[in-house]
């Protein structure tokens, strides 16, 4: 994937919520005036992918306690120059899963969720702002999770409760997006994902 194949998926995701239209702006307009945007010594922002990990019937979700930042999230990271940001998402659940990426399934190549937030000075890192291009990946839930160093703690949590660990606009807007998937799934049925996805957006779920 090239700089380029990224502005094609922000131009292809559309959304419902006003704040994170203007994240998808913003985060166009730097990518396209910007190259090194997948390198984290890029300031004063950079791209970065994360994974928003459902169970079997998204009744759940998956989070992390990420010993850096101290703080529930979303598994994911930084690019480390790789401009493939679905392959970024991915190595990155698994690495902080602990899980085989076999285990790690990728529902759609299309974007989930964008989001733009800061990340304070810290020791030599100074101030900056992370681009992070969410995917939705589900993994089953009955697989035991590792975790890894990156994490002290890594939790499935009820989807109605993911907010109680992370109550910021980001996670609530990725829990009312899977509330609303799930409600328009078929259970039972096989899902055609790209198909289904271009429905959904068709009809303004996501």
């Amino acid at each position: 994937m090239h700089r380029q194949e990224l502005l094609q998926l922000l131009d292809r995701h559309v959304t419902r919520f006003m704040d994170e239209a203007g994240y998808v702006r913003r985060a166009r307009d730097f990518v396209e005036s910007n190259t090194d945007v997948f390198n984290r010594e890029h300031r004063p922002m950079h791209v970065t992918g994360s994974a928003w990990v459902v169970n079997q019937d998204f009744s759940q979700v998956l989070i992390l306690h990420h010993v850096k930042q101290d703080q529930w999230f979303q598994p994911g990271g930084h690019a480390d120059g790789d401009a493939d940001i679905i392959r970024v998402a991915l190595r990155e659940t698994s690495e902080e899963t602990g899980l085989e990426p076999a285990h790690v399934n990728l529902l759609s190549n299309e974007v989930f969720d964008v989001d733009i937030h800061a990340i304070p000075a810290s020791g030599n890192d100074t101030w900056h702002e992370h681009i992070d291009i969410r995917f939705l990946v589900q993994i089953d839930s009955r697989l035991p999770v590792p975790g890894s160093d990156e994490a002290h703690e890594v939790l499935w949590v009820n989807l109605r409760e993911a907010s109680a660990y992370n109550n910021n606009r980001s996670t609530w807007r990725m829990v009312e997006k899977t509330r609303r998937l799930r409600t328009a799934l078929k259970h039972g049925q096989p899902v055609d994902w790209k198909a289904f996805w271009a429905e959904r957006r068709a009809q303004g779920v996501l």
